[in-house]
C-alpha cells in the first residue's frame, strides 16, 4: 500500500498543482483536506477538482464554530492586535486548520502532511509549528522549499497541470493574493507591492465599501457580552459565528475595518497588505468599551501588555505552547465580570460610542462628578500628591543645591 499524505487544500492553483506533483515525486496517495473557516463560495466545486487532479479523497471540514469559539474569542478578550493594526485574521485560523489536518492524518493513518505556503511567508511557520506540537512524528512537506519543486509562476503551474491532463479554469492573469475566512479577507500583490501606491479600493474591496461610499446616515448597534463573550446583537441572541456574520454585514455597509499596513513578517521582511475586518473591528471596539468600565487600573494596564504579547504569540504561530496557555489563563481571569451592554453608531468608517452599561461597572458618579460627593474629599489629594511626587521633589532639590554651590 502507498503511504498517505494529507494536503491542506484550498482549491487554488498552487494546491491544485501540488496534487500531481506529490504523486509524481513521492508516489503518495493524496488525501485533500479543506478547512472551512467561513470562506463562503470559495468551496464550490472543490470535490470534483481535487479528484480530477488525482486526489483519492477530499474532506471538507466545517471548523467555523471551533475557529470562532476557541481561537477568535480569546483574541478578542485579549484585544490582541499585531503592530497596533492587524487583527490576526489569518494568524488565528492557521492553528485551527493545523489541528484538523493532524486529526485527519491520524484517522487516515497518513505519514505526512503537505501545505502550499511559500518560503517567504508566515503561514509556513504557523502550519508547521502547529503540526510539530501536535504530531511530532509526522513528516512535513513544503513544496516551495523543496528542490523538486521547479514551478516558479502561475504560468508554470498551469502548464504543469495541462501536461498531466488537468485543464482547469485558472488563468495566468495577475490578481490579488487573498486569504479569506469568516473573520476577514486579506489582499496582497498588484499595486499594493509598492508602498508609494494608493490602493485601488473600487477594484479591491470584497466585504464592504470604502468610507466615502458608505451611507450618509449612521446606524446604531447594540451588543451584549457575558464574561467577555459576545452573546447578542440588537437584542437577538446568537452564537459567536453568527454575531461575526451579522457584524460583517453592518460593518461592510458602513466602511468599517479597512486597514492598509506594512507589517514585519516573522521571517524578517516587510510586507504590505490591505485587510478588511468589518465585524472583527466592531467586536474588538465593543469589547474594549465594556472593559474600560469594569477592569481596575492596574489590571487594565497589565492586560494591555499581555494583549500585545498574545498578539505576538498568535502571529508567530506559537498557539500550541505553554506560553499561549499561560497568557490566555491570565486573560480569561480578567473576563469574569466583563458583562454588560454596549451601544455605538456606525458612520463612514467610524465606530462612535453611544453608551455603555454594566452591573459590574467601577465608574462611580459620586466620585467622578465635578460635584463634590460623600466618597471623595478634594483635600485628600494633598497628601497623595506630596507622596506621589516625593522622589521628583527630592531630586529637584538636590540638583538645585548642586547648582547653587557651583
Amino acid at each position: 500500500m502507498k503511504e498517505k499524505v494529507i494536503l491542506a487544500y484550498s482549491g487554488g492553483l498552487d494546491t491544485t498543482a501540488i496534487i500531481p506533483w506529490l504523486k509524481e515525486n513521492f508516489d503518495y496517495e493524496v488525501i485533500c483536506v479543506c478547512a472551512d473557516c467561513g470562506q463562503g463560495n470559495e468551496l464550490d466545486g472543490l470535490d470534483e477538482r481535487a479528484k480530477l487532479c488525482g486526489a483519492s479523497k477530499l474532506y471538507i471540514e466545517d471548523i467555523t464554530d471551533d475557529f470562532c469559539d476557541n481561537y477568535v474569542v480569546p483574541c478578542v478578550q485579549a484585544h490582541a492586535v499585531y503592530e497596533d493594526k492587524y487583527l490576526l485574521g489569518t494568524s488565528m485560523a492557521r492553528p485551527a486548520i493545523a489541528k484538523r489536518l493532524v486529526e485527519i492524518a491520524r484517522r487516515e493513518g497518513a505519514t505526512a502532511i503537505c501545505h502550499g505556503a511559500t518560503g517567504k511567508g508566515n503561514d509556513q511557520i504557523r502550519f508547521e509549528l502547529g503540526i510539530k506540537a501536535l504530531a511530532p512524528d509526522l513528516k512535513i512537506i513544503a513544496p516551495w522549499r523543496n528542490d523538486k519543486w521547479t514551478l516558479q509562476s502561475r504560468e508554470d503551474e498551469i502548464v504543469y497541470c495541462r501536461e498531466h491532463g488537468i485543464d482547469l479554469p485558472f488563468s495566468a492573469d495577475n490578481s490579488y493574493s487573498r486569504d479569506r475566512n469568516i473573520w476577514h479577507i486579506s489582499h496582497e500583490g498588484l499595486e499594493l507591492e509598492d508602498p508609494a501606491s494608493e490602493p485601488n479600493y473600487d477594484h479591491l474591496l470584497v466585504l464592504g465599501v470604502s468610507p466615502e461610499k458608505a451611507p450618509d446616515e449612521g446606524e446604531y448597534v447594540t451588543m451584549t457580552f457575558e464574561k467577555g463573550v459576545p452573546v447578542s446583537v440588537n437584542g437577538q441572541n446568537m452564537k459567536v459565528s453568527d454575531i461575526i456574520r451579522t457584524l460583517n454585514e453592518l460593518g461592510g455597509k458602513h466602511g468599517i475595518g479597512i486597514i492598509d499596513i506594512v507589517e514585519n513578517r516573522v521571517v524578517g521582511m516587510k510586507s504590505r497588505g490591505v485587510y478588511e475586518t468589518p465585524g472583527g473591528t466592531i467586536l474588538y471596539e465593543a469589547h474594549q468599551q465594556l472593559e474600560e468600565l469594569i477592569l481596575d487600573r492596574d489590571t487594565y494596564a497589565l492586560k494591555l501588555d499581555m494583549g500585545n504579547k498574545f498578539a505576538q504569540i498568535v502571529y508567530e504561530g506559537k498557539w500550541f505552547t505553554p506560553l499561549r496557555e499561560a497568557v490566555q489563563a491570565f486573560i480569561e481571569s480578567t473576563q469574569q465580570y466583563v458583562t454588560g451592554e454596549v451601544k455605538f453608531k456606525l458612520y463612514k468608517g467610524n465606530i462612535i460610542k453611544a453608551g455603555t452599561t454594566s452591573p459590574y461597572s467601577l465608574y462611580n458618579e459620586s466620585i467622578a462628578s465635578f460635584t463634590t460627593g460623600d466618597l471623595y474629599d478634594h483635600h485628600d489629594a494633598n497628601g497623595f500628591i506630596n507622596l506621589f511626587g516625593l522622589s521628583s521633589k527630592v531630586r529637584a532639590m538636590k540638583l538645585q543645591s548642586l547648582e547653587e554651590n557651583k
